[in-house]
């Protein structure tokens, strides 16, 4: 069998693998994780589940893994993924509960209740025993665009068969699949600008494993958010009038509307604008603050977001590399070291997104849009709370402006897709002590590695990308 046919049927063999223990041992309603590994090596869950889900994980990201490096063809790329993605969408959502957050929270949107002033416990919700405990006190931390997209799902969810809980998740399921559908069109557009083929681009970010698994079957609103942030940078690079500047600058700022780490994207996108960056600073930033606005204003919230962002730090994992090196610092003794490193964790990241943007403003060649995926590298790598799916925020850009070898950007992601159970037990869990020495160890690895890219790519040799890379600044 060639080589392109068994990466395709090899990954689909995992797919179907991972539908099966979506079917028996996904994310149920109502909550009851009952997969960890202790219950798979004493046998409570058959041998089916656990089987099934570590032979399709396995491979999934190997078919992943060795077909970066041979891509026959863009639609073979798109074909393939598609392939891989359908099999998980009839099933129980796999590794993760968030979803049943998302229907909460838009059916408290959609009721007319104010998802920011409370958790479930406070304003109710008719599917509360889906949402796993950790959640049920904590107001929403998403923005306003993506509750809105809630609101409407809950709203309509009761026209599918089933109604209630299962349309709801259905529909934000599909919400996630357009989400991934955009990424997927605009990825070509900024693989061919920097010189990288677009195949590869495609390959690397819809094939990923963390895709089929977080984005389709989990349906996590990163889907949404990575499409418009990469559809504001396709736009802002080829944006030569004033309309689609302003478009590029909606569209980021709906991202941002989604969830607020995406901020750090628009300093960069402003360096492809053909204008002073300051003006492009006041063009891009208009149109963000204006679709931020609108939403907030038409769906009745605040900015009551951003406070609520708080409540996503309740997790501590070695996943993270600032808390894995608070855990180290706590294994040899140093006393509530996590707060500490979490704080330094966030300084550093904001010393180095300003060095960032300082080196693409400043550097000759430097190509923004590839800034803007070490900026959200960093924040991956520098934020006091990791999971997963966040790997694929990076990616999305990296893929489509890294030219040379990849391994440092696929390694990560093959990693994160094999931490969570179906039901979405995290294995950070059972290996914090050794995973936080380990992961300090990578993060220093991980942070020289984006550093020396960062260095590497502002040394390039410019490339005409035909009113795309560095902005001609008008005088």
């Amino acid at each position: 069998m060639p080589r392109p046919l068994l990466v395709r049927y090899a990954g689909l063999a995992g797919s179907l693998l991972l539908a099966a223990a979506a079917w028996s041992g996904g994310a149920t309603d109502p909550w009851e994780p009952n997969v960890t590994p202790g219950t798979i090596f004493a046998g409570e869950n058959g041998v089916l589940l656990p089987v099934s889900w570590l032979l399709g994980t396995l491979l999934l990201i190997g078919a992943w893994w060795a077909g970066r490096r041979d891509v026959p063809s863009l639609r073979w790329a798109y074909v393939t993924a598609a392939i891989w993605a359908v099999p998980l969408l009839p099933f129980l959502p796999l590794a993760s509960y968030d979803v049943y957050s998302y229907a909460c929270q838009g059916w408290q949107q959609s009721a007319g209740l104010d998802p920011y002033s409370g958790g479930l416990d406070l304003l109710g919700c008719p599917w509360a025993d889906a949402v796993a405990p950790t959640w049920r006190q904590t107001p929403a931390p998403y923005g306003p665009v993506f509750l809105v997209l809630a609101a409407l799902a809950a709203k309509l969810g009761d026209l599918f068969p089933g109604g209630g809980l299962t349309g709801t998740v259905a529909l934000l399921r599909l919400i996630a699949v357009c989400g991934v559908v955009v990424i997927g069109f605009c990825l070509p557009v900024l693989a061919r600008r920097a010189g990288v083929p677009p195949q590869r681009a495609v390959w690397l970010v819809l094939a990923c494993p963390l895709v089929p698994i977080h984005l389709i079957s989990g349906a996590h609103n990163d889907a949404v958010m990575v499409a418009l942030l990469v559809a504001g940078l396709t736009v802002a690079s080829r944006a030569t009038a004033w309309p689609r500047m302003i478009a590029a600058g909606v569209l980021l700022g709906l991202a941002v509307g989604v969830k607020a780490t995406a901020v750090v994207v628009l300093p960069f996108a402003v360096l492809l604008l053909p204008l002073r960056w300051w003006r492009s600073a006041l063009v891009l930033g208009s149109g963000a603050l204006a679709a931020l606005a609108a939403v907030s204003l038409g769906a009745g919230l605040g900015l009551g977001w951003v406070t609520s962002l708080s409540g996503s730090g309740v997790s501590v994992q070695w996943t993270s590399p600032p808390t894995a090196v608070g855990l180290t610092l706590e294994l040899f003794g140093v006393p509530s070291a996590v707060p500490a490193t979490r704080v330094i964790g966030m300084i550093v990241l904001a010393v180095v997104l300003v060095m960032l943007w300082l080196r693409a403003f400043s550097a000759s060649g430097a190509d923004p849009v590839h800034f803007a995926g070490l900026a959200l590298a960093a924040t991956v790598l520098l934020a006091p709370v990791f999971h997963p799916w966040y790997a694929l925020w990076p990616l999305a850009v990296l893929a489509a402006t890294v030219r040379r070898e990849t391994l440092w950007l696929v390694a990560p992601c093959a990693v994160a897709a094999a931490l969570c159970l179906p039901d979405g037990y995290n294995l950070a869990l059972v290996t914090k002590a050794q995973g936080a020495v380990v992961m300090t160890v990578l993060a220093g690895c991980l942070a020289w590695k984006v550093l020396n890219e960062a260095n590497r790519h502002s040394l390039r040799p410019r490339v005409d990308h035909g009113g795309g890379d560095r902005p001609h600044r008008a005088p």
